[in-house]
């Protein structure tokens, strides 16, 4: 089976053409990337709010948590079949996906959203309430940046979830990764089953490691402990260097 794999992934008529690996890579990376534009749109938006004024808090707690429960196939053929004769054709499969990898992926931004800004520090809330900050100030200048670790954590999740997700979007007519898997099952092709399988956890993996790079460069390093870390580092190699006295040491007194 890995001989047969590497013999069709190498083979250069895979990678040409619209339904080369190239084309359905750049159809999948779309799909994904936009759903989670508009998913942290929508998630950290009302995370934000939530966790600052309180309200709606039965809606993290109960409505996003249940979102996740929701079955992505059963899901995404059920708003197919709704939207599909109220859209034009190109609109009806590609809207109804895109609506079901915006509702798989809002839930963990929302609720990483809210709990990033439940956790902050209540000194530096009042802190910042003292020094004569409005409600807006204290959102975007003290929780907003205190929450950035969860906010990510968030994102993070949601893009494995919509990666592995819009593998589906195949069976609704779209393109993507998803096709290899469609197209090798439909004449038994395991070869290319295993290559769309193989791109896919790839992907998922690149992703994961490009936001954890975005991340590591925008969330401030008091949040993350690497200030911390380095400057006991610092401290305990000068504690630990040696000395060297660059003074003649006393000669030894003569003995009478």
């Amino acid at each position: 089976m890995i001989g047969e794999f590497l013999q069709w992934f190498t083979d250069p008529v895979h990678w040409t053409g619209q339904d080369g690996i190239p084309n359905r890579l750049l159809e999948h990376l779309g799909y994904s990337v936009l759903a989670l534009v508009i998913a942290a749109a929508i998630g950290i938006a009302l995370g934000l709010y939530v966790g600052h004024t309180g309200k709606g808090t039965f809606m993290v707690a109960g409505f996003a948590n249940a979102l996740r429960a929701l079955p992505s196939l059963g899901l995404l053929f059920l708003v197919t079949l709704v939207l599909l004769d109220a859209l034009p054709n190109t609109l009806g499969q590609f809207l109804p996906a895109l609506l079901v990898l915006v509702i798989l992926a809002v839930p963990p931004i929302l609720t990483s959203t809210y709990a990033g800004v439940q956790n902050v520090d209540p000194a530096a809330r009042d802190a910042a309430y003292g020094m004569g900050m409005t409600g807006r100030e204290v959102l975007v200048k003290v929780e907003a940046p205190c929450a950035l670790p969860l906010v990510f954590s968030g994102l993070r999740s949601a893009m494995l979830q919509i990666v592995s997700t819009a593998t589906l979007a195949a069976w609704v007519g779209l393109g993507g990764l998803g096709r290899l898997l469609q197209d090798g099952q439909s004449v038994q092709d395991y070869p290319q089953m295993l290559a769309g399988a193989v791109l896919v956890a790839l992907l998922a993996l690149v992703m994961e490691a490009l936001l954890a790079g975005v991340q590591r460069f925008s969330v401030p390093r008091g949040l993350t402990g690497r200030g911390a870390r380095r400057a006991r580092a610092t401290t305990a190699s000068e504690v630990t260097k040696p000395t060297f006295s660059t003074e003649p040491e006393d000669e030894p007194v003569a003995a009478r």
